[in-house]
């Protein structure tokens, strides 16, 4: 009796313990929140724009969340956006330094954080950056700047676009893992990587009319921040003309070679300080908690920004996945809201799920029977990124979005050489003559194949029909511009994919003229989990991401990325529309 009244004891003591902990916790977290707010930003300062996380764009998180920056592992590129907005008339703030970023973000995200730089400086501020070493982003990025300084024994990546696509077909032969894939006839392409060992000379002519129109993009702006005709920057990407700080100031491509005490003395110069006084630097990160109690957007009439990001996946979905469930529900909730007036739709995805696009495009048809509905493409908006999209009333693309590639396929993996080499035999019993239809274990029957293939064939005609209404064009016309085929922005708006290049703001714009309201606030949706719950799911699935960890240390980044394009693909179910392959832009 003794016994159990001890350990009752203990257990009380343990529980009684554990929420004071927890209080204590609660209590810190919003000792930070509460400081976070008073963010004090000194007159004649600079805004430091260094951007060192993932940059996704839209985090939803809730401001009212003491937990919300805390456990928050992504920056949210709207709200970065809108703190370089709200600086460019901030007295306080006198200009901007670029420094050392390595950005986590996609082209058409970059392409969009130079256009917010570009509008900063033209109300007559500085912009200088500075950097260690320049990947090619970051200097595009740069370029948009007053002055461009590089450290001494520092250096450039400058040398053009490059893309590297994995092929597995010899790596299934030898361990007896395939993958089999289902596909449209025509779509030449798809999940290419899995049939063949090398690159067909349709995917790598594509590949390259891709690479090449995203480049004239950059070469385009870069040519105008640096003052250097397009043609020298194409050749001083050809001689690698950037490959040292000597050569990079050579080429015009940079302005100094400085250590950054030095980078420092142009900021105090530039502010009309000493070399004594000290340069009040605010972080973009500190500055947006103080930019988002400033609205840009005002009115009593609001136009809903839905963001779409992420693979399309079936279910309820979350801050890196599109699930029917989170943007049904963002749809409805901004159809009910009669303060709503327009809706856009902010799309960043390769794709997915055949069967949640097509639940989204229906979702999309019902609010267009109330209220305009834009897209805005960031990135990537492939497959079933553009199926979603495909029936806006207007379309809007960056020149660097990626975007297209309209087709259907599916792959099944299957284990049949591997379990005979291994000695498992499996024995299936049915009742119906279909019962049995498909076993990793067994060879894929003619019959299994023809009822999947027919599916796929039955989704593409859908998919084109999609596209047809939605972009006012022929079912032909569609199958010519589809087939899988992937398109920048720019060459998407001159096939007719895509109604205009513009950014997140020009299709608000847009939305709110077809809307017919003037002076309009924003409301944002999707609002995800708290910080909180999301740190109590990862606490949940913590022993599987130290084994990932762990097996990424052992055998190499570039190995365990081919193991995660390998089971990613296995995890895949029902018919995918989605981009063929992954495709690395370096």
């Amino acid at each position: 009796m003794n016994f159990l009244r001890n350990l009752l004891a203990a257990i009380l003591g343990c529980l009684i313990a554990f929420g004071i902990m927890f209080v204590m916790f609660i209590m810190f977290v919003s000792l930070i929140g509460s400081a976070d707010e008073g963010v004090v930003v000194k007159s004649n300062s600079i805004l430091e724009l260094q951007l060192q996380q993932p940059v996704n764009d839209y985090v939803g998180e809730n401001e009212a969340d003491p937990f919300a920056s805390f456990f928050g592992q992504a920056q949210g590129l709207d709200e970065v956006l809108h703190a370089i907005e709200v600086a460019k008339t901030d007295n306080d703030i006198k200009g901007i330094s670029i420094n050392n970023n390595f950005l986590m973000t996609g082209l058409a995200q970059t392409q969009e954080l130079r256009k917010a730089l570009k509008d900063f400086k033209e109300s007559g501020k500085f912009i200088y950056s500075f950097a260690d070493y320049y990947l090619q982003k970051d200097y595009y990025l740069a370029t948009v700047a007053d002055s461009v300084f590089l450290n001494p024994v520092g250096g450039m990546d400058f040398k053009g676009l490059s893309s590297e696509v994995l092929f597995y077909k010899d790596l299934q032969e030898k361990t007896g893992v395939k993958m089999e894939v289902i596909r449209h006839g025509k779509y030449k392409s798809a999940v290419e990587p899995f049939l063949a060992n090398e690159m067909s000379d349709a995917n790598r002519t594509q590949i390259k009319e891709l690479l090449s129109s995203l480049w004239n993009t950059m070469v385009a702006d870069i040519s105008e921040g640096r003052n250097i005709s397009e043609a020298d920057v194409n050749v001083i990407a050809d001689t690698l003309g950037g490959r040292s700080p000597k050569y990079a100031k050579a080429s015009g491509l940079i302005d100094d070679v400085l250590f950054y005490d030095q980078y420092v003395a142009k900021l105090q110069s530039a502010l009309s300080l000493s070399k004594d006084d000290e340069v009040n630097m605010v972080s973009v990160v500190d500055y947006v908690k103080r930019a988002n109690k400033k609205s840009i957007y005002k009115g009593d009439d609001k136009v809903a920004v839905i963001f779409a990001q992420g693979d399309i996946l079936y279910g309820e979905g979350g801050p890196d996945v599109i699930g029917q469930g989170i943007i049904t529900e963002a749809l409805k909730k901004a159809v009910d809201d009669d303060k709503v007036k327009a809706i856009v739709l902010r799309v960043d995805s390769p794709g997915g799920s055949a069967l949640t696009s097509d639940i989204i495009w229906r979702e999309i048809e019902l609010a267009k029977e109330s209220k305009p509905v834009v897209v805005s493409m960031g990135n990537v908006a492939a497959s079933g990124g553009y199926y979603i999209a495909a029936g806006a009333n207007k379309i809007f693309a960056e020149p660097t979005t990626i975007t297209g590639s309209i087709g259907v396929f599916g792959t099944i993996p299957n284990i049949n050489e591997l379990a005979a080499d291994i000695g498992i035999n499996a024995e299936q019993v049915g009742t119906n003559k279909n019962s049995v239809d498909y076993s990793v274990f067994e060879p894929m029957t003619d019959n299994f194949r023809n009822v999947v293939q027919h599916g796929i064939e039955e989704i593409y005609e859908t998919f084109l029909d999609r596209v047809a209404k939605g972009r006012n064009i022929t079912v032909a016309q569609a199958d010519s511009l589809a087939q899988g085929r992937v398109w920048s922005g720019t060459d998407a708006k001159r096939l007719g994919l895509v109604d205009e290049l513009g950014n997140l703001d020009d299709a608000i714009a847009a939305a709110a003229e077809l809307a017919e309201i003037n002076t309009y606030g924003i409301k944002k949706y999707p609002k995800y989990k708290s910080g909180f719950e999301r740190f109590m799911e990862d606490m949940g699935s913590a022993k599987s991401k130290i084994g990932e960890s762990i097996i990424k240390e052992e055998i190499g980044e570039e190995t365990y990325g081919i193991l995660k394009q390998m089971k990613s693909a296995m995890e895949q179910k029902g018919i995918q529309t989605r981009m063929p392959f992954v495709l690395d832009i370096k």
